[in-house]
């Protein structure tokens, strides 16, 4: 919800206004440790709250974690432009290295720059190999080639989204070094698949 209300710059309310009920949880993208929000109409969060109740969720001195929540509200939307912003320059063209997927233009992957709207990039995957699963396990893995070739080792973690697609996320603990470390992993790895 506050990804997509960054992007859009609207108010959540906006987004928000025709739903029944709401969830937020203010662990992701937010940057607290945990917690979560649910709004609705009075009765559907009453039953909502009695159900929490008998499975055995509730909590005692959550005031910690509320402050955690409420630092996250108030920087939100610079910490989540920013995260938007690195997605961006993993997935676009460059003028200088690293480069972006799109510049890579490599056999392997590209990616659909429209579609880069928030904190998510999906990568396509073209050919039979590597699959989604052996390109992220090629991009977690650190080897001494890589030492050699590039002088320093990253791990980068991507999820295999489906049979031809990886997913990329940003969230406030990566940086813009860190993505200029992914995209050269990420033309690093491409080129030894290609070889």
């Amino acid at each position: 919800l506050m990804n997509a209300a960054v992007a859009q710059d609207v108010e959540p309310a906006q987004i928000t206004r025709h739903c029944d009920s709401v969830s937020l949880c203010f662990s992701k993208g937010l940057g607290a440790p945990a917690g979560a929000v649910l709004a609705g109409r009075r009765e559907f969060v009453a039953e909502a709250w009695r159900t929490r109740k008998l499975l055995g969720g509730g909590m005692r001195q959550a005031g910690v974690l509320a402050a955690a929540a409420r630092v996250g509200l108030e920087h939100m939307a610079a910490t989540l432009r920013r995260d938007h912003d690195n997605a961006r320059r993993f997935a676009e063209a460059s003028p200088l290295p690293p480069l972006g997927i799109q510049e890579l233009n490599s056999p392997l992957c590209s990616v659909n720059l429209v579609a880069v709207e928030t904190n998510i990039v999906m990568v396509s995957i073209r050919g039979g190999w590597p699959s989604p699963a052996e390109l992220c396990e090629h991009l977690q893995a650190v080897t001494e080639e890589e030492l050699a070739e590039t002088g320093q080792t990253v791990s980068v973690l991507l999820f295999p989204w489906s049979a031809h697609t990886v997913r990329a996320v940003w969230h406030r603990d990566v940086s813009a070094r860190d993505t200029e470390l992914a995209k050269n992993k990420l033309e690093f790895v491409a080129r030894k698949c290609q070889e």
